[in-house]
């Protein structure tokens, strides 16, 4: 159970353990759509079987991703100072979560042949809305629970959140993912409700799975988790807002410790960010991975995931939450190494040969066992470095000021980060390498460790 403890110098935090519960859920709600439809099936999908070319795909799939991107940068900050003028952080979720609903119901539409503009168009839509909402629920985290539980409070719920998409994720690949040659499910049966899945509907069901499991969880938030009272009025708030972001703005070249974080966090989030987008998608080019095959990889990460978010709460309330960080971005570092180290009979760059006979089955090469076990460092350290990371923002800034620095701090991990997938697409288009442009990630990952071990902690201590 997490503790409601005092924070310095404000008034107790308000919230029940439902309350908390019901925050927690929103990761549970929202989990899935980054899970099954981003990164583990409908993203290779749209890679491998959307289209005739599969190059040509994975570019658009990464510039989906940087418009995407842009647009969050641009808007979060601006979002976030207006809640903090407005109040309550809750009518703009709902906002958010109707226009991601009905983006996501409509990627069923999305059969091989059809035009590929308007999944694109659907999949910004979702994305964006989901970001601008993660902005108004992050902010609310602080109000909760005291300093010394907030991390435990973090990574707890963005383990809830990987259990919530392995779920999903577990039920797509056992009852809904056939195999285009035999109709069957890995389980051997015939796909729930008659999907087809040489037309990809197997894949495409995931947009409206996703709709409908965040549509249903996100409701105890709404219920139970108290909220900001209402503020200024909407036209009011907005002049307001934007006052105060570009007063924030201002006041950071003085909270320089506040500001080295952000830069680094803006940083290496580029590389989490492009593994998240790009991991999948990545695995299907390189070893012709159908739904089956990648659905099992993306629960094998999560099942990891999950005990990595449980004991990343351990250590961020014992040493910190940037020890936890730098340990988390260390593993995502080698994990990216290996990985495009790896291919057909290799890995760590030829260093250690791999027998290249395939056994037959799912994972049948030698090549594909060893990306699956560089896949582990991943599942164990992607959480944790997300997780942990918005515990050290919260333990770094007041309650009034919450909302504009997690509007900066979404800022801080979307700013660039159309630098991350436009650096994979120019290469990968240049050099005709998906390797080479997966490579880039490296940049961002250890350039933003190094930055980040020379911040304070708390990102406000001098």
């Amino acid at each position: 159970m997490l503790n409601r403890i005092d924070w310095t110098g404000t008034q107790p935090p308000k919230a029940t353990e439902k309350g908390i519960w019901g925050w927690m859920f929103f990761d549970w709600a929202a989990q899935p759509f980054f899970t099954v439809v981003t990164t583990f099936i409908f993203g290779p999908y749209f890679v491998s079987r959307l289209t005739d070319d599969p190059v040509s795909a994975q570019t658009t799939w990464s510039n989906m991703a940087t418009i995407s991107s842009v647009i969050i940068a641009l808007l979060s900050p601006v979002l976030g100072s207006i809640a903090d003028q407005s109040g309550a952080r809750k009518p703009w979720i709902g906002f958010f979560a109707i226009i991601k609903i009905v983006s996501l119901f409509c990627l069923w539409f999305a059969a091989p042949g059809s035009p590929i503009l308007y999944p694109v168009i659907f999949m910004i839509l979702a994305s964006v809305s989901a970001e601008f909402s993660i902005v108004f629920n992050d902010s609310m985290m602080p109000r909760l629970v005291g300093k010394h539980e907030v991390g435990k409070l973090s990574n707890t719920a963005w383990g809830l959140g990987y259990l919530g998409g392995m779920i999903v994720l577990i039920a797509v690949v056992t009852l809904l993912a056939a195999s285009p040659e035999s109709g069957k499910t890995v389980l051997g049966l015939d796909p729930l409700f008659g999907l087809d899945p040489k037309t990809g509907q197997d894949a495409r069901i995931t947009g409206p799975i996703s709709a409908v499991w965040y549509l249903i969880f996100i409701l105890p938030m709404f219920f139970f988790t108290p909220d900001v009272g209402r503020g200024l009025p909407f036209g009011t708030a907005i002049r307001a807002g934007l006052r105060d972001l570009r007063n924030t703005l201002g006041e950071l070249k003085e909270r320089r410790g506040i500001l080295k974080f952000l830069i680094a966090r803006m940083i290496y989030q580029d590389g989490v960010n492009g593994l998240l987008i790009l991991g999948g998608v990545f695995a299907a080019g390189m070893f012709d991975w159908a739904t089956i095959e990648i659905g099992l990889y993306g629960i094998i990460l999560n099942v990891v995931a999950i005990f990595g978010c449980l004991i990343a709460g351990r250590i961020d309330k014992g040493v910190g939450s940037k020890v936890t960080v730098v340990i988390s971005l260390t593993m995502l570092l080698l994990a990216t190494i290996g990985i495009i180290s790896t291919g057909p009979g290799y890995t760590l760059f030829g260093l250690m040969p791999l027998p290249t006979a395939d056994s037959g089955g799912l994972f049948g090469t030698a090549a594909e066992k060893a990306y699956i076990l560089y896949g582990l460092l991943i599942g164990l350290a992607f959480g944790p470095v997300q997780a942990s990371s918005r515990s050290y923002l919260a333990r770094s800034v007041s309650l009034e000021e919450a909302g504009r620095y997690f509007g900066i701090y979404a800022l801080s991990g979307r700013a660039t980060s159309f630098m991350a997938t436009l650096l994979f697409s120019l290469v990968t288009y240049l050099s005709g390498s998906p390797r080479l442009g997966m490579a880039t990630l490296i940049l961002f990952l250890a350039s933003g460790l190094v930055l980040l071990i020379r911040t304070p902690y708390p990102a406000d201590r001098a």
